[in-house]
């Protein structure tokens, strides 16, 4: 590297030398001057300047043609232009030379990129470990569910890339989403790529880190089962109609829902749609597979009337069959009540699936039309100060915390089935959650949680259950 610096070097200052050897800056000023057509109260630094680089890119054009500089060639006998002062390097100038490598034919084609000589992009992520203890469900364990790495980059001014590449299980793989921004005004933005669907707000801030309780809500399993992920293309943005309130928004065009109803991984052309798991076998993580022609829309509106108070009201709409005539809806509503140490969120899902109760052939198979589900948690922030006064360098007044966590949820993935059906039975839910976590600082969570199912069940079984789960999670 040190090499190639200086051989640039040596290569500018010949130019540079020889050029100003025939005519140095005093010498222009003589020559300015001698020109009984020029007044001398015109001359300037500015003309000074044009004519140094005048003879300057004359000496490099003479040198060139000679072969004189080393390591710099011409392409059909014309010599590029020096253009010191516009701020181009002896390293731009070479046809064979991009991006800072010196490497020569298709071996180094590999290092012309642009990131290179100029990095860009910033790599992150979170990790996290949990340990589950259930009653009615097998063996505890423990499981390292994710290792998430990020990367962010600023290509320039107005467009940005973030992507995640998901580690689930130690075994498998995906990437969770990947999206190319184009920035124009806070009010109006474009996005592309696999993208993050804004169906309720979990979904998008689904981080373990991020969480307060270990596993996720009932609702953002079954009927807005995050991690949900689709490639499409679409727009957001903010708008602020008082000083005291914003308003946010995403809308993207998508492939929607298509591992039913002859979905890839679903040859028998039966509804993954059910009772059992939801919409969430609908999912496909293909995506250059789409099993229709039409496309679905997503999007979301959070309104923010004042500091600690949002909510929000998001939407799908899609077909989720090959021949495009069974529809599927989704609404949902969240909501963020922030006011000192305390915290009250939630989220309430309806899903309809046109048609989903017949087979391809019309006869009925048993599967559910509508679905619901919600959830409520209420979370409370300590630090008691004499912890502080007892350990200050493990627990620091305005950046560790304490969280108490309380959440009920209730599911229901068949809604308009039979209740007093085995099918009806198994698609309801109800769980009620307690827990504390320790931050010792925004970043990194310490978790315990309490759960009590009177409602669930595991596989086909109905089932009454209670567990304890314990998750430690950080960003990186």
């Amino acid at each position: 590297m040190m090499g190639r610096l200086m051989s640039r070097a040596v290569v500018v200052f010949c130019v540079m030398a020889s050029a100003l050897g025939l005519t140095t800056g005093a010498q222009a000023r003589d020559e300015r001057l001698s020109d009984s057509s020029s007044p001398v109260n015109v001359i300037s630094n500015e003309e000074i300047e044009r004519i140094v680089d005048q003879k300057v890119e004359q000496r490099f054009q003479d040198l060139l043609r000679q072969g004189a500089i080393p390591g710099v060639t011409s392409e059909a006998g014309t010599a590029p232009q020096l253009n010191i002062r516009g701020g181009k390097s002896l390293q731009e100038i070479s046809p064979q030379k991009k991006y800072g490598s010196t490497m020569q034919g298709s071996g180094g084609l590999v290092y012309a990129r642009p990131f290179v000589s100029s990095p860009k992009a910033i790599v992150g992520g979170y990790i996290d470990i949990e340990y589950w203890n259930r009653r009615n469900q097998g063996n505890s364990y423990f499981d390292q569910h994710h290792l998430v790495p990020f990367i962010y980059a600023d290509v320039s001014d107005r467009v940005k890339v973030a992507a995640e590449i998901e580690f689930e299980h130690g075994n498998e793989l995906a990437i969770e989403f990947a999206t190319i921004d184009y920035l124009i005004q806070e009010p109006i933005n474009l996005r592309a790529g696999i993208l993050l669907l804004p169906l309720g707000k979990f979904n998008l801030l689904h981080d373990a880190p991020l969480r307060d309780l270990t596993e996720r809500p009932l609702v953002d399993q079954r009927i807005l089962p995050s991690t949900l992920h689709q490639p499409g293309i679409g727009a957001y943005g903010t708008f602020y109609p008082t000083t005291l309130s914003k308003v946010d928004y995403e809308v993207y065009f998508i492939s929607g829902f298509t591992n039913a109803f002859g979905g890839k991984g679903n040859p028998n052309n039966d509804s993954n749609i059910t009772t059992s798991n939801g919409i969430r076998s609908a999912r496909t993580t293909n995506t250059e597979f789409d099993n229709n022609d039409a496309k679905a829309v997503a999007g979301r509106v959070a309104v923010s009337p004042l500091l600690g108070v949002e909510i929000g009201g998001s939407g799908f709409y899609g077909s989720y069959d090959p021949m495009s005539n069974r529809s599927l809806g989704i609404f949902a509503v969240d909501w963020t009540f922030q006011r000192g140490p305390f915290e009250f969120i939630g989220e309430s899902a309806w899903a309809r699936i046109e048609k989903n109760d017949r087979g391809v052939d019309g006869t009925p198979n048993g599967q559910p039309k509508r679905m619901y589900g919600y959830y409520l948690q209420l979370n409370y922030h300590f630090l008691p100060q004499w912890l502080t006064n007892a350990a200050p360098t493990f627990f620091k007044q305005e950046i560790s915390t304490f969280t108490a966590v309380a959440r009920w949820e209730q599911m229901n993935l068949g809604q308009d089935l039979h209740g007093s059906s085995e099918a009806a039975k198994l698609g309801e839910w109800q769980r009620a959650t307690v827990g504390l976590n320790f931050r010792p600082t925004e970043d990194t969570v310490f978790k315990t949680d309490f759960q009590y199912t009177p409602k669930g069940r595991s596989g086909s079984q109905r089932i009454h259950d209670t567990a304890f789960v314990a998750s430690w999670a950080t960003y990186f």
